[in-house]
């Protein structure tokens, strides 16, 4: 497949630009515009190379620990599914990373706290 690393580039340069101050919280998923990677590593789809991702750990304002999720079925050590607005999710516990919050599109909803557990403690497990 072929990637678009020459349109994520001009894209990414306007969200590095960007001022907007997002607020965001742990449990949230939100549309993030992960990018055009390399390799193996999750990519952002359509043109805004954007896909959810779950916030893990909140660190500042401006930083955060999130998970990629997919609605592709995937069951392993290293994904976890959950049921999400009336779909099943599917956590990409192996593309866990560091995101900027200027990368935070839209918000798509919160997870319950007892999901959000169950997947803190898989990533414990294979971290």
């Amino acid at each position: 497949m072929e990637k678009r690393f020459d349109a994520w580039n001009e894209r990414k340069k306007r969200h590095h630009a960007a001022e907007l101050a997002v607020y965001f919280y742990e449990r949230e998923v939100w549309w993030c515009a992960i990018g055009a990677n390399v390799g193996f590593e999750q990519d952002g789809k359509g043109d805004r190379f954007a896909r959810p991702v779950l916030v893990l750990k909140k660190y500042s304002k401006h930083v955060f620990v999130g998970i990629p999720l997919t609605t592709t079925p995937r069951e392993s050590r290293y994904h976890y599914s959950f049921p999400f607005l009336g779909n099943t999710s599917t956590a990409l516990l192996s593309q866990i990373r560091l995101f900027d919050s200027k990368r935070l599109l839209d918000k798509i909803g919160t997870i319950p706290e007892p999901t959000y557990e169950a997947i803190r403690e898989r990533v414990r497990s294979i971290l």
